[in-house]
């Protein structure tokens, strides 16, 4: 099953050249790339990820991001993190200490320089 069609002209802020969108940060292509994958190997269906970015969206338009588009891929991460926990693939604890370990090898890691785990 395929993602059923957006519409380009719904999402004016997302990034694209001629040949579609384009990523603004490596970020939210890895994010885009793990939402694609843990559908492929039936952790959700589309339905059930539509219905979990919705959310993400809602909830942060609630909480007054304005939704220029510039945010999107920060909704995706959010909605991939909530989905990924809900359906058991790692326990909150896990996605908590993930983020702390990345926050610690950011700080430490030079500016323009990969960003490497332990």
């Amino acid at each position: 099953m395929t993602a059923p069609p957006v519409s380009l002209d719904a999402l004016p802020g997302l990034p694209r050249d001629d040949a579609g969108p384009v990523f603004s940060a490596p970020w939210e292509a890895a994010a885009f790339a793990m939402a694609l994958s843990l559908h492929e190997r039936g952790v959700f269906t589309w339905a059930e990820w539509a219905a979990q970015l919705a959310d993400a969206i809602r909830d942060a338009q609630a909480q007054g991001d304005p939704d220029h588009g510039d945010t999107y891929y920060v909704h995706w991460l959010t909605a991939l993190e909530q989905i990924a926990t809900a359906k058991g693939c790692l326990t909150r604890d896990a996605l908590v200490e993930r983020k702390n370990a990345w926050d610690i090898a950011a700080r430490r890691t030079p500016h323009g320089r990969p960003i490497e785990l332990d």
